[in-house]
């Protein structure tokens, strides 16, 4: 298969890069960025050395699947034509997660570019929609944040164990904002610095709500979100909390919860039920999310504790694992390598 990818020099971009190297069923033939156009990948990027490309402005000939990693309104605008075309497309922005085109607008403060697409997109989250990715043209990536709430939160509500009021804790590495400069990631704002953000609406927080009110369509929601910008560079965890609908949780020991987990992810080989609560570090450059769902038998309350690595079960990886799925390639292909540790 031949592969290209739309903004290389994005970290997203750089991700997908490292780890199409070593897909067996994979060449990428063309990858491109503006900025940096005309210049050989190796010497933008020089840990990408054994990858002999030529970054072009724009894409020039037809491959297999195409990956965007622009930014979100940039995505929709480069994408639509090719879309149009029936290209096979995984968009890695947000554009076309959000189903409600008012939603959108609203969220991300601009028209989305073609609205017309948002329906025929499918929400890139292999745990839960496999089937559907098989046949899918167009496939919008989850953030990074989603996957790991949704993960960590989806066997509960799929059994109406829990209310609706959620509390979903979330801190992330710094790579997360992406490569743009901001005072806010700057190195001496943010060592030795945890900050709270989006507090009055965070653009992930609509995506978290729209996925998991599907499980369990015919009951509400009220999702508390709130993210946390933590000093190093990458990684999401996200710790979940839901009331249990029983007597205070007593009907609800640890391991049958753990026991409800492990058999809502029996299929799903990038998701695993740990015995202790992970940590970041366990995920580092892998495509794994490790979960840890428990019970406060105190407060009868149900807490969920979810780690992955942002660029790659959260970015880059995500989109691989997709990619397999819809080219009918094992699942895990290209994608087994274990977490770098410490």
């Amino acid at each position: 298969m031949k592969a290209s990818i739309i903004n290389v020099t994005g970290y997203a971009g750089m991700e997908l890069t490292r780890l199409l190297y070593n897909h067996p069923e994979v060449t990428l033939v063309e990858v491109t960025a503006r900025s940096a156009a005309n210049q050989k990948l190796s010497d933008v990027f020089p840990h990408l050395n054994s990858v002999d490309l030529v970054i072009q402005e724009d894409l020039a000939e037809s491959t297999d699947v195409i990956f965007s990693a622009l930014p979100h309104k940039a995505s929709a605008e480069t994408l639509a034509p090719l879309i149009a075309q029936k290209n096979r497309v995984i968009d890695i922005s947000a554009d076309f997660r959000l189903n409600s085109n008012n939603i959108y607008q609203e969220w991300y403060g601009v028209d989305h570019p073609c609205p017309e697409y948002l329906h025929q997109a499918v929400y890139g989250l292999p745990e839960l929609y496999k089937s559907e990715l098989q046949t899918a043209l167009l496939v919008a990536n989850p953030g990074c944040y989603p996957t790991s709430a949704i993960l960590a939160l989806a066997p509960a509500i799929s059994a109406g164990l829990i209310q609706p009021s959620i509390i979903i804790d979330s801190k992330s590495g710094v790579s997360g904002a992406g490569r743009t400069l901001s005072h806010t990631t700057h190195f001496s704002e943010t060592n030795e610095n945890v900050a709270a953000y989006g507090l009055s609406g965070h653009r992930h927080l609509p995506e978290i709500t729209q996925e998991l009110l599907k499980l369990q369509p015919d009951h509400s929601l009220d999702i508390t979100f709130i993210p946390h910008l933590i000093p190093m560079t990458r990684g999401i965890l996200s710790t979940c909390y839901g009331t249990l609908l029983d007597d205070r949780g007593l009907n609800h020991s640890h391991s049958s919860i753990v026991e409800l987990y492990k058999e809502f992810f029996r299929d799903c080989p990038f998701v695993k039920i740990t015995n202790q609560p992970p940590g970041t570090k366990q995920t580092l450059g892998s495509n794994f999310c490790l979960i840890y769902p428990t019970v406060d038998q105190r407060t009868g309350r149900l807490v969920v504790i979810s780690c992955l690595d942002n660029l790659v079960k959260g970015a880059a990886g995500e989109a691989i694992q997709n990619m397999n799925i819809m080219f009918n390639l094992q699942e895990e292909t290209g994608l087994q390598n274990l977490a770098v540790f410490p």
